[in-house]
Order: structure tokens, then C-alpha cells, then sequence
């Protein structure tokens, strides 16, 4: 009886997450994966199974295409930004500074306002009259159609996501970089290593998995983003914001197509598993090799 508790008991405390994970995780997960093979065009009620034509559909509409592209370049915007920029604050941050309790609070504190309230304030310094605006009319410079122009549209959005997450990635980085050990500095400073070589050559290959981490977290919270493209431009102007999970939204809710936005529910997280794990392989190879 004592071995047999033993052997189960730890998977008694693993039962609470397992069930999370079952009710919001897997459940949704494959009601969504068959609803994406039925069509609710004719009767919602009845719905007919169409095999895999909603996904033949789905690449054929340039629409989805555009909504794609629109999002691996937000990606590629924010992922390189969240990941570098967050740990050069952190490394400054973690130095014995005067005060530098009123830095972390001032860098960590856009983390806890809501990024609706986020949103909307830099809509407001987008606008056309806005700050942004009357800074460049000021300098001689011609005003810039922050939310309206096709060309920034996105890019402004991707802002205020690098805005709102760097004090949270910058922390991540901050608890990492307690546990380096203080000799490995040392000793690389007697070996006549400057600043830059310390941190190329001791903090970087320790905080490794730190890295992955946050890699990883910002790209699939760049590949979800969706509250700051709905307050700031609904996916305007000429689609030229939309998202992939904005896509997903106006097909379920708007144009109540729910067979279309499941697919496209499908293919993201695919997307999602195929980043997570490049991700962790690139980094945990780089780990071993440094």
C-alpha cells in the first residue's frame, strides 16, 4: 500500500492542471477541429460535414493570405524588440544604482494598465492633431497618418505592443540574471574582459533558456495580438492591420461564419506549435554550444 502511494500520489497534484488544461485547453481545442470540417452556411443548428473544404476555401481567399503575411510582420517586429531590448534595461537595471527601485517600478508599471486604456491613449497620439503630429509640424516635418496610412498602420500598433511589454520581459530577465554567479564576472574581468565581452560571454550563455523563454512568449503573444488592433484601426486601413486573430474574430462574430474562423482557428495554433518549437530547438542548441 506504501508503494502504491508512492507511485501515485504525485500524479493526484498534477490532477488540478491536467483538468485546466482538459476544460480550456483540449476540449475547446477538438470541438474547434471538427466544427472547422462542418459547414453552417445552410442550418447552424444542423450543420453539414464538408471534409476539408472549408481549409481548400480558406488558401484559395486572398483575404486570409494578406491577414498572414500582416501578421509575420508584426512578428517580425516585435519578437526581435521584446527579446533584445528587455534585456539590455535588465542589465542596467541590475546594477547597484541609487534609486533604482523607482526605475523598475516606472519601466514595469505600463505591465499592469490595462492594454485597452494603453490603446486608446496612443490612438490619441496618433491622431491626426495628435502629439506625434504636432511634434513633426514643429521640427518642419510633414504629419504622418499614424492609423490611417497603410504604411504605418502596423507599425504603430506594433509599438505600443513593444511598449507594453517590456517591463514584463524585463523582469523575466532580471530574476535570470540573479542567478548568474558573481565569480564568473570576476574572473572574466581579471582575464581583461570589458563590459560587452562579460555579458557575451557569461550572462548570455547562462540566461539561455531565460531567452528561450521569452522568445517564445512574445512570439505567440505576437501571433494572438488582437485588443490593440481592434481599439486602434479594426484592422484598417484596407486590411492592412488585420491579423490573423482579428481575421478569426470578424469571421466568427461579424460574418458569423464559424466554419471559416475555425479553420483559421486550426491553422494558427499549427503555426503557433511549429514557432514554439523552432524556437526551443534554435535556443537549446545554442545553449549547449556556448
Amino acid at each position: 500500500m506504501k508503494t502504491f502511494y508512492k507511485r501515485y500520489i504525485p500524479y493526484l497534484f498534477l490532477l488540478p492542471a491536467l483538468t485546466m488544461l482538459a476544460v480550456f485547453f483540449f476540449i475547446p481545442f477538438f470541438d474547434t477541429l471538427i466544427l472547422s470540417f462542418k459547414d453552417f452556411s445552410s442550418d447552424i443548428y444542423n450543420p453539414e460535414w464538408v471534409g476539408f473544404s472549408n481549409y481548400y476555401a480558406l488558401f484559395k481567399n486572398p483575404e486570409f493570405y494578406k491577414t498572414m503575411i500582416n501578421t509575420f510582420l508584426f512578428l517580425l517586429m516585435v519578437v526581435p524588440v521584446l527579446s533584445i531590448f528587455p534585456l539590455i534595461v535588465a542589465i542596467f537595471i541590475n546594477q547597484k544604482i541609487k534609486g533604482i527601485s523607482i526605475y523598475k517600478v516606472l519601466i514595469y508599471l505600463p505591465v499592469v494598465v490595462s492594454i485597452v486604456v494603453v490603446a486608446i491613449a496612443f490612438k490619441w497620439l496618433y491622431a491626426e492633431q495628435g502629439i506625434l503630429n504636432y511634434i513633426l509640424e514643429l521640427s518642419g516635418l510633414s504629419s504622418i497618418g499614424w492609423l490611417t496610412d497603410t504604411k504605418f498602420a502596423l507599425l504603430s500598433v506594433a509599438l505600443v505592443t513593444i511598449y507594453k511589454g517590456i517591463g514584463y520581459y524585463m523582469m523575466i530577465y532580471l530574476s535570470s540574471l540573479l542567478g548568474v554567479p558573481q565569480d564568473l564576472y570576476d574572473a572574466a574581468q581579471s582575464d581583461g574582459a570589458g563590459e560587452l565581452q562579460k555579458h557575451l560571454t557569461v550572462t548570455i550563455p547562462h540566461i539561455m533558456p531565460t531567452i528561450a523563454l521569452v522568445t517564445t512568449i512574445s512570439s505567440i503573444s505576437a501571433l494572438k495580438v488582437f485588443t490593440e488592433i481592434y481599439v486602434m484601426t479594426k484592422g484598417g486601413p484596407l486590411n492592412s492591420s488585420k491579423t490573423i486573430v482579428y481575421y478569426i474574430y470578424e469571421r466568427a462574430f461579424e460574418n458569423l461564419d464559424l466554419s471559416m474562423a475555425s479553420a483559421a482557428s486550426v491553422i494558427l495554433l499549427a503555426v503557433i506549435l511549429i514557432f514554439s518549437v523552432i524556437n526551443i530547438t534554435f535556443f537549446e542548441n545554442k545553449r549547449y554550444k556556448l
